[in-house]
């Protein structure tokens, strides 16, 4: 199974090209699209599921255009963006079928066998029978995924889903990606550097619209092996230091800066285990 993004750009009315010319190959495990606020993911992701053509460049799913045959490859769809809204007044149970029904499962046992399925795999059975739009934002979130798991896709794109999660709903939603992660294609965006690093098996750098590096988190870390050090902020450590990457607190309340450099700046610097948030500051700073 793969997703081949053969270099598809889009550039919107007001002037902002969003994305600039992206090669991605994508095969099925979890794939992580990290970068900050308006890198371009979400219109990547909005141009994966269809919703919008790009200027050139296309999108190949088991080596057929998608944008030849758009009403196919939606039927091996999942998507769940940023936000999305609910009928006030519908219980789990009723918008389950209703987006069943438009997702063209026919058979009312079929559609009640898979609301089953959809439910039980996000933990919303108990909660089945309340009113979607009572739901807390994790417990919605879920939702979203057993909507979009209903007729069993090949192709997953969830945008920015834990933004704003508390960290019981964060662990709950990423312990359900997980578990339908391993035999689709996944494709979750973020900015939240951890949630790669817990969840995907590969992943991208996005900036600007373009595509910074595309590793794996282990293989990003390995990497910097021996390159990032810690030293209290002074004068002079600022000076030695030609990579900033962060900076944080000790336990006495002390700036730590967070340096990047083959070799130790001076001895005032000591070498730290390297994150992955530091190859994902680094590749912005370069």
């Amino acid at each position: 199974m793969q997703l081949s993004i053969q270099g598809i750009s889009k550039t919107y009315p007001n002037g902002v090209r969003a994305i600039d010319d992206i090669h991605l190959e994508i095969k099925a495990g979890m794939f992580g699209l990290l970068g900050p606020n308006g890198a371009g993911k979400s219109s990547l992701m909005r141009t994966i599921a269809t919703l919008q053509a790009p200027d050139s460049g296309t999108v190949l799913f088991q080596g057929k255009n998608i944008f030849e045959d758009k009403t196919t490859f939606r039927k091996s769809l999942g998507y769940l963006p940023q936000e999305f809204g609910v009928y006030p007044k519908e219980t789990a149970v009723s918008l389950l079928d209703y987006f069943g029904v438009l997702k063209g499962i026919a058979s009312k046992t079929e559609r009640r066998n898979a609301i089953e399925r959809v439910l039980a795999l996000t933990n919303l059975t108990d909660v089945r029978n309340k009113r979607v739009s009572t739901y807390s934002g994790g417990m919605r979130q879920r939702f979203g995924i057993a909507q979009l798991l209903l007729n069993n896709p090949s192709v997953i794109i969830v945008d920015e889903p834990t933004a704003g999660l508390d960290p019981s709903e964060r662990t709950r939603f990423l312990n359900v990606l997980r578990t339908v992660g391993n035999e689709n294609i996944v494709i979750f965006s973020t900015h939240l550097v951890e949630d790669v690093k817990e969840l995907c098996h590969e992943m991208a750098i996005v900036d600007k619209g373009k595509i910074r590096v595309k590793t794996s988190p282990k293989k990003a870390t390995d990497g910097l092996r021996g390159m990032i050090w810690e030293a209290p902020e002074s004068e002079s450590t600022v000076k030695q230091a030609d990579t900033i990457l962060s900076k944080r607190f000790n336990e006495d309340n002390q700036t730590l800066i967070r340096v990047y450099a083959k070799n130790q700046p001076s001895p005032e610097f000591t070498s730290v285990n390297a994150k992955l948030e530091d190859f994902y500051f680094l590749t912005l700073n370069q």
